[in-house]
């Protein structure tokens, strides 16, 4: 999940939010975007936020209820709003999606009352009634209680626009508070500044020293209502500037102010009607973020109608039919799949890199905040589904230009506002690409992204990387999490072994196609687990396939949910296991393994337990699938009936682990429609079971893929027969060329499993050890 603090488990809320049916209820034909919840998430582990954000948008203008927080409760707000908290301590620009790391909440703003400047954030903070919040796809509102002032957001692609409703009678007046930042300590912010300029325009920037080191963000505010007066506070210094009457006077030193904690009221006496900011940022300049903000003219309510629009556009690539919980659990997915990676060009095109330094984009739209570890594997196969090939080749084009600018010359690992975190392990970048360009995505250089690729796998700064190469593995008494980044690099090569090979660079995909068998060097066949060697080729010991404890040999998991991580060769680790059945019996002996005298307290982001199976973190989200690999996909059928029931609710605590920039959500939505990418690059889904009557994929070509579910229920939980466009389909996977070329793929279900559909060897999924 991605996270860095050492946390344990929390309990899940209780909230009172509609629970799911045990029948399914009748369809309606409301369009997806309708039925898209962005309170989901937002209590127990989920770290997603309410907010105002347009599809992929630069903006994410959130609540943020709590930026003082201690280390586990940094943890608990990543997003920097929790459901559980009942104080609101302003709005922010900018927040992460479901992250396991706190960072970002820049520029915060607060509608106060009463002279409350300089004083701490308790001293502004106003608590609200969630009766009063509307959340919907691009338009946030809430009332706060102690100025008793109407909040509403909405945002566009790279601005954001606030609405304050002020009480009658009473002066609007708002904080501008540079302090605030999300996972914040003493020394975090560098510098900061802020300025009124002539035409009443405020702008103003601050460097922060967080999670991405030395990130600079500049920003632009343009107010409906003249500033009639104004006090800046460098609360540091203990510096005050007050005197400015209106927006007549120069950029003089009465109108700006630099410092390390800067804090300012901004007076628009009793105006009428409700006071609109209009906010934007670049991480270029000030003169950049003003730009932004003139990219996208129109009022609030203009603003709002056309990212409403958008959303519509953006959720209706899936059409849903089924039951009322079931359509807001999957249409809150694919939303919430659809907030990263984020716009971070200005609308000039300008950037800044992972070298601080400025850069222009040339026929292509820079995205950031690509959290690799977790959404290679859902996520962006998700995006190649529904998102154009122009918006793909996006992605892949700025994850080049990162490469082609970074200090180490290599493809982003946790990047996010163009700054590398060098967080979590892994090149997955690599199959990010691979998967792109084998499904058919053009738009950028092939020989350009291949050459990054293998830059990344062979010259990178990874752990072990240099000894991986050597030996074959990654050593543990070398490199920490040894295990986990053995089979981690073992994946990702064999996506470029994929990608060579499809561009007809033989000679290159050979030595990588080496690479990727590397998995076997750390898999132990006595144990049956996969293991972390020593450079003398040892297995360390003790061994505890139970054991969670970071830095030692596997990644945020133990032995049991990491010796299933073969994607590339799933046939060919059953093998070394015994065979068929002696998978079938570790795959179940996983999920009904009894826990009960395990102490899971110290790991963080050990969350959604069914045995050792662990739903809320990624290197378990496959592992359903893979019964289908050893000729039993009716298992696959129950275990993930098993994990839909428990891990998803229609609530604010209805996400089991973080949502990890949407890839618990975009398993989810593959999950639903019945089927899954369980290895990026193969150009193959393993079929599961569809949770929906009737899904509909509004392709990116112009073409509809419907999956239809006969006989849908909670009694009919086994695919009985399956069909693709009329005629029987006796194996248990799908081509991503059959799903692009339209059609139906049509489940018939069942009470009773069919042990004779996708049983036989040829009916399998893709694995190296039996490739077609």
């Amino acid at each position: 999940m991605t996270a860095q603090f050492r946390t344990g488990l929390a309990a899940l809320a209780a909230l009172s939010f509609t629970s799911i049916a045990p029948a399914l209820a009748q369809t309606s034909p409301e369009p997806t975007a309708a039925s898209a919840d962005p309170r989901i998430g937002t209590g127990g582990e989920g770290h997603t936020f309410p907010g105002a954000v347009a599809p992929f948008g630069m903006i994410q203008l959130s609540p943020d209820t709590d930026t003082t927080c201690q280390i586990r409760k940094c943890y608990d707000h990543a997003a920097g709003y929790r459901y559980e908290d009942p104080t609101i301590q302003g709005f922010s620009m900018t927040h992460f999606s479901g992250a396991g790391h706190s960072d970002l909440g820049d520029f915060l703003i607060q509608p106060i009352s009463g002279d409350t400047i300089g004083l701490e954030p308790d001293d502004y903070r106003s608590s609200f009634d969630h009766a009063t919040e509307q959340a919907v796809p691009g338009y946030y509102a809430v009332t706060l209680a102690k100025p008793g002032v109407r909040a509403e957001m909405t945002a566009g692609t790279r601005v954001g626009v606030q609405r304050y409703t002020f009480p009658a009678g009473k002066p609007a007046q708002l904080l501008l508070d540079l302090r605030s930042s999300l996972y914040n300590y003493p020394g975090k912010i560098l510098w900061s500044s802020i300025r009124i300029r002539p035409d009443g325009t405020i702008t103003g920037a601050r460097e922060t020293r967080g999670w991405a080191p030395a990130r600079k963000l500049f920003f632009a505010i343009r107010p409906s209502h003249q500033i009639t007066g104004h006090a800046f506070l460098n609360r540091e210094e203990k510096v005050e500037y007050k005197g400015f009457q209106g927006p007549s006077r120069g950029a003089d030193d009465a109108q700006q102010l630099a410092g390390r904690e800067l804090v300012a009221r901004l007076d628009f006496g009793q105006i009428d009607g409700p006071l609109e900011l209009k906010v934007a940022i670049s991480a270029v300049d000030e003169d950049g973020a003003i730009a932004n903000l003139d990219s996208e003219p129109g009022s609030f309510d203009a603003i709002r109608a056309a990212t409403g629009k958008a959303w519509e556009q953006a959720l209706g690539a899936v059409e849903l039919e089924g039951s009322a919980p079931m359509k807001k659990m999957v249409a809150t997915a694919l939303y919430h799949s659809l907030i990263a990676p984020s716009v971070f060009s200005d609308a000039d095109g300008r950037w800044r890199g992972p070298d601080d330094q400025v850069h222009a984009a040339k026929g292509f739209t820079f995205h950031s905040t690509f959290s690799l570890w977790d959404t290679f594997r859902a996520e962006h196969p998700l995006l190649l589904l529904t998102q154009s090939e122009k918006k793909n080749a996006d992605f892949v084009n700025s994850l080049i230009a990162s490469q082609q600018v970074s200090p180490f010359g290599i493809l982003p690992v946790w990047q996010f506002h163009g700054r590398e975190t060098w967080t979590m392990i892994g090149y997955h970048a690599v199959p990010v690409i691979a998967d792109a360009y084998m499904k058919g995505i053009r738009g950028f250089d092939p020989n350009a992204a291949l050459d990054a690729m293998v830059k990344s796998a062979t010259y990178g700064p990874y752990g072990g990387l240099d000894q991986y190469m050597k030996l074959g593995y990654v050593p543990i008494d070398k490199e920490p999490e040894a295990a986990s980044k053995t089979v981690e690099y073992a994946y990702d090569d064999w996506t470029i072994a994929r990608m060579a090979r499809a561009m007809g660079k033989t000679d290159l995909a050979a030595p990588f196609e080496a690479r990727a068998g590397n998995w076997r060097n750390s898999f132990d066949v006595k144990t049956g687990f996969l293991r972390a060697r020593k450079a003398d080729g040892t297995y360390r010991t003790p061994f505890d396939p139970t054991a969670i404890n970071y830095g030692s040999d596997y990644t945020e998991g133990n032995a049991w949910q990491y010796s299933w991580f073969v994607p590339q060769d799933q046939a060919g680790m059953f093998k070394l296991l015994g065979g068929d059945a002696a998978a079938v019996k570790k795959l179940d002996a996983m999920f009904d393994f009894d826990n009960s005298k395990i102490d899971y307290s110290h790991a963080e982001d050990i969350a959604g337990l069914i045995g050792q199976y662990i739903h809320g973190n990624e290197p378990s989200h496959h592992v359903a699938y893979l019964y289908s690999y050893a000729g039993q996909p009716w298992r696959t059928q129950e275990r993930l009936k098993q994990i839909v029931d428990s891990q998803y609710k229609p609530t604010p605590d209805g996400l089991s682990g973080n949502d990890d920039l949407g890839q618990m959500s975009a398993w989810f939505v593959f999950t639903a429609l019945g089927f899954y990418p369980v290895a990026p690059g193969s150009n193959e889904y393993v079929i599961g079971r569809p949770f929906l009557d009737r899904a509909t994929l509004n392709l990116p070509n112009g073409k509809r893929f419907a999956i239809v579910a006969e006989g849908l229920s909670d009694a009919n939980k086994y695919v009985g027969k399956v069909t693709l466009n009329g005629k029987p389909l006796a194996r248990g996977y799908l081509k991503h060329d059959e799903i692009v070329a339209g059609g139906e793929l049509r489940f018939t279900m069942s009470a009773k499993p069919n042990k004779s559909w996708a049983t036989g060897k040829a009916a399998r999924p893709y694995s190296m050890s039996t490739a077609r």
